[in-house]
């Protein structure tokens, strides 16, 4: 071989020994093993329909007055004359979800807790069928997330509770005390809480939401559901948007949904027929 073939080739080694081996894209989901399911196995039964407990203290939306700021204070006050005066400032009228806190905290409906692999989903009923992830695979929160209704939820398990924290949620979720009294959060809510079974079928969520735009420390709330295995308590379809339209039948003879009008503070207009 000639003495430049030789050069050639040795340099060509060199650019492939110094070249980096490539690295594969990282699996973000990975397929469970049977170690996965069976750690699930050993994790605290959730399982049933889980129902607001109507007899606890905290019931529906908590007794302890949050520490509001001078602001926020004037602007609840404004809220609950106009709830008394029956001008009542409805804060959930336009079918969007309602967010965390209040995905917890408001809801009067079933919730279902699904417990698999590197996450729990939860089913609720609460106006139209939300759901709320809260990840246990270990990931890291974004450099950059998008904020969401109910934010990002990173748990983990502690013993039989399921520790989370939850940010990145929407500026305009409502720190709410009813249907028609509360505030959005204005920014940067954290929510941190403790999930556990207290008596065999007793859940309790306890709360610690610091909203430092409307709180001046941190409102402390704990919510308290009761489980049923009763058929009738099972979580049914719902829609919130369905509740603003009424059924009709067109010219063609198509079955059809056209809007109800409602007025300025969002109830319903009598229908037309």
């Amino acid at each position: 071989m000639k003495p430049s073939i030789w050069i050639l080739a040795a340099c060509i080694a060199v650019i492939g020994a110094a070249a980096p081996a490539q690295t594969p894209p990282p699996v973000l989901n990975p397929k469970p093993s049977a170690k996965d399911w069976a750690d699930i196995a050993r994790l605290p039964d959730w399982s049933g329909v889980w129902l607001p407990d109507r007899k606890h203290p905290n019931y529906p939306f908590g007794k302890v007055t949050p520490p509001w700021n001078a602001k926020a204070a004037a602007y609840i006050a404004e809220q609950q004359a106009l709830d008394k005066a029956g001008k009542p400032n409805n804060i959930y009228i336009n079918c969007l979800p309602e967010g965390m806190p209040s995905f917890v905290i408001m809801t009067l409906n079933s919730l279902e807790f699904l417990l698999t692999p590197g996450r729990v989903t939860i089913l609720s009923e609460f106006d139209g069928n939300r759901q709320r992830r809260i990840w246990t695979d270990g990931r890291s929160r974004p450099d950059d997330p998008d904020a969401t209704f109910n934010g990002l939820s990173i748990g983990r398990w502690e013993g039989d509770t399921l520790v989370v924290d939850t940010t990145d949620i929407l500026p305009q979720t409502f720190l709410p005390l009813g249907q028609s009294v509360g505030i959005p959060n204005n920014g940067d809510l954290r929510i941190r809480e403790r999930i556990r079974l207290v008596e065999p079928d007793r859940l309790e969520d306890e709360l610690e939401i610091s909203a430092p735009k409307v709180l001046t420390a941190p409102w402390k709330i704990t919510k308290s559901f009761v489980r049923t295995r009763e058929r009738r308590n099972d979580i049914v379809e719902g829609s919130c948007l369905q509740g603003k339209h009424q059924a009709q039948v067109d010219r063609n003879g198509n079955h059809v949904y056209v809007p109800i009008a409602h007025d300025e503070g969002g109830a319903p207009l009598p229908r037309t027929r």
